[in-house]
């Protein structure tokens, strides 16, 4: 007998016992450590697209792993939860209490599949399992592959909570082509995020996963329907869904088409991942709805314009310096009109848009007044012969006018009084250098746009108009700023509100929305550039129109060109319009009549001048002269643009006459627009106040542009 035998029985079985619990630890300090040894590639598997985000983490664009494909993360809570409840009816009814392996569910498959002579009727992988395949991917179908999978399962089911591992399927699952994950493929299916479906799109977003290339509904919509309508047969069955829902999600057709992925502010969402290209997520302070509503505007805009003219817009929160929305060009995949560049940013001639900064400073200054007469009439500053966009000259107008209609010779008059280097001085003060010509020194043709600088910055500048004076630094997300007023004024508050008020009153575009905004264009040197900026009580909104290229667009200005955009931007927007600030204490606002002396007309030196008896001789047209012939443009909704007819002298209102017809209300402006009803000969006449009047006879010709 051994020794073992000659023990008695109790004793024995308590040897074995003490045997077989060794056994058992070891196997588990075994098991413990070749888990610790070979650990589930949880990490490799957390790969995702970077997403960009605005200031409500509302998906504006997203970018591809490196492997190509579209992985977006996902929360459980922004998934629609009868999507959930059905995904987990349809594959692992046991999800919530199994250890990562369903031996019921394994039992069944097994016993179906002898039943069915070796056909596999329903698989034992629980989403454990199959999160294992997705993390580890594996092309042979071996027992050897099963028993690996159910090993990892175990693996991952001690790392990672029910909802970690749900989350974990939910973000790597595939659905098609490049799309892995619910997020994905909710949007390229459905063009919307995954957080409401309806109960046809769960089902089918249930039965993807199963066989993605098979069933996807871009090229097989027929497997596709039959594979949801499996779903839901299931569903109906187990008693999850009314039988009524179900018949009704069953008819309803499979979108055959795969939609885009989201891909607002593009040109901004580049320069997010260029600079912070560790981050996976990152968020700007644009608003989705706003930039998206903006990008539509530009392509549609884009199908109006010339071949190659390209538009840049920019709205910002006035008060905090937040870029709402930037549109950098009128589409990013436009190759034709160059849209993969950012004009936001382009350094360009802005024209006549510094002018209420020249403005602003001879207020501060005290040496006019917005009703101080100032002449516009040709002039030689050391050479320097500035004339006005139309070749035309007013006489004498106020200032308020001649701000209002952007005469060039009484804002180089002003500058010259104030000085070129003290204006590039108040645009430092609101974070803004201009580009000078090189070893330029600043002469007084920068007042006119003979200097360089970028639709970001000049939005920057106007937002000084919003607060009180002072600007605010831009800022869009793609460096973390915090708000930033700059310390010190462009212009102090009495007038900023005066050039405010008078941009206030300058009147919209033709057949542009009527909206309480204060707005400037600008017409570079050459017809280069197009801008027009304006601004409520809170908003800023800058845009830019013009060839990348910087060449020249015959036809194009500021006034015809960007500002019926600038109109159509804001009412797009969608933003509550914000009040004016209201007039600052101590500021009085005098008719001409009480100016001083000093101040009732701007002296050529900015001293005082004479005041001028043009307002009491009889008006003259000063464009169009007589016997001229005009070219007209003909719009693309037809008829013909509008022709500015110019005055000098007279006392308003002003009454024009065509063709023996009135046709215009009365207007105290010096300027008044016309659309003819065709070409062919014409006679204007304006009649003023007093009942004197002036007459030219004109031809108009028709161009297509």
């Amino acid at each position: 007998m051994t020794g073992l035998s000659r023990l008695r029985p109790g004793r024995r079985f308590c040897l074995a016992g003490l045997a077989g619990f060794a056994i058992a630890a070891v196997a588990l300090i075994a098991i413990d450590r070749a888990d610790r040894a070979y650990p589930p590639p949880l990490d490799a598997a957390r790969e995702l697209s970077t997403e960009v985000v605005d200031r409500d983490g509302l998906l504006l664009r997203a970018f591809t792993t490196a492997g190509g494909f579209w992985r977006l993360p996902v929360r459980l809570e922004d998934v629609d939860p009868d999507y959930i409840n059905m995904l987990i009816a349809y594959e692992d009814r046991r999800f919530r209490s199994h250890f990562g392996i369903d031996p019921v569910a394994i039992a069944r498959a097994f016993m179906q599949l002898v039943a069915n002579g070796g056909r596999v009727v329903s698989g034992g992988s629980t989403i454990t399992m199959q999160l294992a395949r997705l993390i580890e991917p594996r092309a042979e179908r071996t027992i050897l592959a099963k028993l690996r999978q159910m090993a990892r399962a175990l693996q991952i089911e001690r790392r990672l909570s029910k909802d970690e591992i749900l989350t974990l399927y939910l973000t790597l699952a595939p659905y098609g082509g490049n799309l892995e994950g619910v997020r994905a493929a909710s949007l390229a299916w459905f063009g919307r995020e995954p957080a409401k479906l309806a109960l046809a799109e769960a089902a089918l977003l249930v039965a993807l996963p199963q066989s993605p290339e098979a069933r996807r509904p871009d090229r097989n919509p027929a497997e596709a329907e039959t594979a949801r309508n499996r779903v839901l047969e299931r569903m109906q069955r187990a008693g999850l869904i009314p039988e009524s829902e179900i018949a009704r999600a069953s008819r309803s057709a499979v979108n055959s088409g795969r939609l885009p992925m989201p891909d607002l502010a593009a040109h901004t969402a580049e320069q997010a991942q260029a600079l912070r290209p560790q981050e996976q997520r990152l968020s700007l302070t644009l608003m989705r709805g706003v930039q998206s509503r903006l990008e539509e505007l530009a392509l549609e805009t884009a199908s109006r314009l010339p071949p190659k003219l390209s538009l840049a817009m920019v709205l910002a929160d006035g008060k905090t310096g937040e870029i709402l929305a930037s549109v950098g060009s009128t589409g990013y995949h436009d190759a034709g009109r160059s849209g993969a560049i950012d004009m936001t940013r382009a350094v360009r001639s802005p024209g006549s848009t510094l002018k209420p900064f020249i403005y602003g400073l001879a207020f501060e200054d005290a040496i006019a007044d917005p009703e101080t007469l100032i002449d516009d009439s040709p002039a030689d500053f050391a050479g320097y012969r500035p004339r006005n966009f139309d070749r035309g000259y007013m006489g004498e107008v106020s200032l308020r006018e001649a701000l209002q209609m952007s005469l060039n010779v009484p804002a180089v008059r002003l500058l010259e009084a104030v000085g070129p280097q003290r204006l590039l001085s108040r645009l430092k003060r609101g974070g803004v250098t201009l580009d000078l010509p090189p070893g330029g020194a600043p002469g007084l043709a920068i007042g006119l746009g003979g200097a360089g600088i970028s639709l970001r910055d000049l939005v920057q500048l106007y937002t000084a108009f919003a607060n009180e004076g002072r600007a605010h630094a831009l800022r869009d997300g793609v460096f973390p700023l915090a708000p930033t007023r700059l310390p010190h004024p462009v212009l102090d508050e009495k007038a900023s509100w005066r050039v405010g008020q008078i941009l206030s009153d300058v009147a919209a575009p033709q057949g542009a929305p009527r909206i309480p905004i204060a707005y400037k264009t600008g017409t570079s040197y050459g017809y280069r550039d197009a801008w027009a900026v304006g601004f409520d009580g809170r908003h800023v909104l800058g845009v830019w129109v013009g060839r990348p290229d910087a060449s020249p667009v015959p036809g194009i200005s500021g006034i015809a060109t960007a500002a019926p955009l600038l109109f159509d931007g804001f009412v797009r927007a969608g933003l509550k319009a914000a009040d004016f600030s209201p007039r600052p204490d101590g500021l009085v606002v005098r008719t001409r009549g009480q100016l001083p002396f000093a101040l009732r007309k701007f002296g050529p030196r900015g001293g005082p001048g004479l005041a001028s008896s043009a307002r009491d001789s009889a008006p003259s047209i000063v464009y169009p002269p007589e016997g001229a012939r005009v070219v007209l443009r003909e719009r693309n909704s037809g008829g013909l643009s509008p022709l500015v007819i110019k005055l000098q002298g007279g006392a308003g209102p002003y009454r024009l006459i065509a063709n023996g017809i009135p046709v215009e209300r009365p207007s105290r402006r010096k300027t008044i627009n016309w659309t003819p009803d065709g070409a062919g000969a014409s006679t204007l006449t304006v009649m003023d106040g007093q009942g004197r009047a002036a007459s030219v006879n004109v031809f108009i010709d028709a161009d297509g542009f």
